[in-house]
């Protein structure tokens, strides 16, 4: 079977959606099909990697170091280029700018999967000055266009499928993510004095990077010796850094790490990981920090409580205090049982699980369709 994906808002900083993509197509190909992945990018250009044909596609540049395929020189090339490749079947991982393909390929019986990467009222809600229930109607409303252009549609929690069976989405699965078990692994660290917390993510408003320090802040006040490492990047980096700067807190930013390796490195030596944005659709982050052994402290809403399992971590109201609270209760674990108690909910979560769920789909053979509880 051939599989194209296609995916815009996909680059060197991409984050979680550039490790679903490539774990995914690396997992298709260890599988017997072929996969070609669509991205944007600054030319044209293809080439082969471990699991099959790449094309970069020219993108128009936007906001966050970003490109998108929209221009219609491009669109008409994406189409051409598709006919070409004749698909079996087109995965799309982009709810806005892509849907067309989707178009395309149905009317030429192509089976099209959409991948959900995020929840569309959670998104709006800290960008549009409007109580959630004023978010629901045009949300509802978008994503019943999705599931009538799509053959099926694909979440990766719980908190994800909740706005696709709200509008009761026919074909509708929920297939969690995975992770590297052998890159993100627990290491031996010597015993510190300080409290070693950790937050891996984009340094965007809607993540809330601000409560980290504000914990931080907080734990130190109440006596607790701690320090920061930050790893990622992006819009509110200079204020955050500032704010750091400005309050004496030992916080290192150590910007976008690229090297997986050194950002599992990163949390295996941290005591807790921090993950405190309310609206996240999966918490990739958040299973990578388990997977290396460290608890983890996430906001109380969105899906990433649903990773979490006892003395692996804890989900908070998202305010400093409650937050700190968190820590200090995972830190009266006894280091090794919390430690144990992440990598044994992380090894629940293998890429291997995560392509299997996906391929069902692709072939019309998965049966376990998404149910609200």
């Amino acid at each position: 079977m051939r599989i194209v994906q296609l995916a815009n808002f996909h680059g060197p900083a991409s984050g979680g959606l550039r490790t679903a993509l490539h774990a995914l197509g690396r997992g298709y190909a260890a599988a017997g099909h072929e996969r070609v992945l669509i991205t944007p990018g600054p030319r044209y250009g293809a080439w082969r990697d471990a699991a099959g044909l790449r094309v970069a596609l020219p993108g128009v540049r936007v906001g966050g170091g970003y490109r998108l395929i929209c221009s219609p020189l491009a669109l008409r090339t994406l189409r051409a280029l598709l006919g070409r490749l004749a698909p079996d079947s087109v995965e799309v991982s982009d709810k806005f700018t892509l849907v067309h393909a989707a178009r395309w390929a149905r009317a030429r019986g192509i089976r099209t999967v959409l991948l959900s990467h995020e929840r569309l009222d959670a998104i709006l809600a800290p960008r549009l000055p409007l109580r959630p229930a004023a978010l629901t109607r045009p949300s509802d409303a978008w994503n019943r266009r999705l599931t009538g252009a799509f053959d099926a549609v694909v979440a990766t929690s719980a908190f994800s499928c909740a706005e696709f069976a709200r509008v009761a989405a026919p074909a509708l699965y929920r297939v969690p993510l995975g992770v590297d078990l052998d890159v993100f692994s627990p290491e031996r660290t010597a015993q510190e004095s300080v409290v070693r917390l950790v937050y891996v993510g984009r340094l965007s408003a809607e993540k809330h990077p601000r409560l980290p320090l504000e914990t931080l802040r907080v734990l130190l006040r109440r006596g607790v010796p701690a320090r920061l490492d930050v790893l990622g990047t992006g819009p509110e980096r200079g204020r955050l850094e500032r704010r750091a700067c400005e309050a004496g807190l030992p916080v290192r930013f150590h910007g976008h790490v690229a090297d997986r390796h050194a950002v599992a490195r990163a949390l295996a030596r941290s005591d807790v990981a921090l993950a405190p944005c309310p609206v996240e659709s999966f918490g990739l982050s958040v299973l990578e920090a388990l997977a290396c052994g460290t608890p983890v402290v996430t906001a109380d809403t969105g899906a990433s409580p649903e990773l979490l399992a006892p003395n692996a971590g804890l989900a908070a109201p998202s305010t400093p205090e409650s937050t700190a609270d968190a820590v200090i209760r995972l830190l009266a674990v006894p280091e090794p049982c919390r430690r144990a108690a992440a990598r044994k909910r992380a090894e629940e979560f293998p890429w291997a699980r995560t392509v299997r769920g996906m391929l069902a789909v692709h072939t019309r053979s998965g049966e376990q369709r998404f149910r609200q509880p």
